[in-house]
């Protein structure tokens, strides 16, 4: 009986629990499904088209009208800007908004004043673009010219040259080479007079000093002969002078009568 009654009681918490685990699926399957709903309708946002419903349209168009005039007006408030806000109701009704300190058409002139303005500063810039890269093209179509001319003055390319361009370019060659030539016989020229400028200035000093030996040359010789002239008329005096005192001697010793 008491086992029987184990039985029956262990039976009743068998059942029991598996009420309770089921009552627990059928919740979190809820909140599951709960959750997918949000992350749906999350996810699910209305698709940016024309409602095709005309009474959802209307009131779709009353909120968000009325939701697009209260952000102007707090930014016109909070942030202290000029807003002017237009809207028209698909059926021609005008909705219009203009911030406190200014009225509607003021701010649709200075609009317009600012789009010209900046139409007028694009227009000029694109033509300055336009311009430099004209001038571009131009430069880069002369380079060209002028490389192709250089390299027929070089000998190179000429097979599709006619014989009139031949002939230009031997009168040009001609030219050119005349023009080397007389450059040629001035530097020639200017470095012969340079190197007899330097001898001129290497052979005077020599000059000079053979000049000055000459004149010291003949002045010792001068003085040479001065100096033999007077030596022979010293001699002669003194040579008198000695047979004078000789004569005196003889005349007066003692016991020469």
């Amino acid at each position: 009986m008491a086992a029987a009654a184990a039985g029956v009681g262990g039976g009743g918490g068998v059942q029991q629990q598996e009420t309770t685990t089921t009552v627990v699926q059928v919740a979190a399957e809820a909140s599951r499904k709960k959750v997918e709903v949000r992350s749906a309708g999350r996810r699910g946002r209305r698709e940016m088209r024309r409602i095709e419903d005309a009474t959802s349209r209307q009131v779709t168009f009353s909120k968000r009208r009325s939701g697009l005039l209260k952000k102007a007006f707090e930014l016109s408030v909070l942030c202290d800007a000029e807003v002017a806000l237009i809207v028209f109701s698909p059926r021609g009704r005008l909705y219009q908004f203009a911030s406190a300190s200014s009225d509607l058409q003021r701010t649709i002139d200075r609009y317009l004043n600012h789009t010209k303005n900046s139409s007028a500063h694009e227009e000029g810039e694109e033509s300055c673009v336009q311009k430099w890269r004209s001038e571009a093209t131009t430069l880069g179509k002369k380079i060209e010219a002028i490389e192709g001319y250089k390299s027929k003055l070089l000998g190179e390319g000429l097979g599709s040259c006619s014989v009139q361009e031949l002939q230009e370019l031997e009168v040009q060659l001609e030219k050119s080479l005349c023009s080397i030539r007389q450059k040629k016989q001035k530097m020639l020229m200017d470095q012969i007079l340079e190197l007899r400028e330097k001898c001129k200035a290497l052979s005077s000093p020599w000059s000079t000093s053979v000049g000055e030996l000459k004149n010291k040359q003949a002045d010792d010789d001068v003085h040479r002969h001065e100096d033999y002239s007077g030596g022979g008329v010293r001699d002669d005096d003194d040579r008198r002078m000695m047979e004078d005192v000789e004569t005196d001697l003889v005349i007066g010793r003692p016991g020469s009568i």
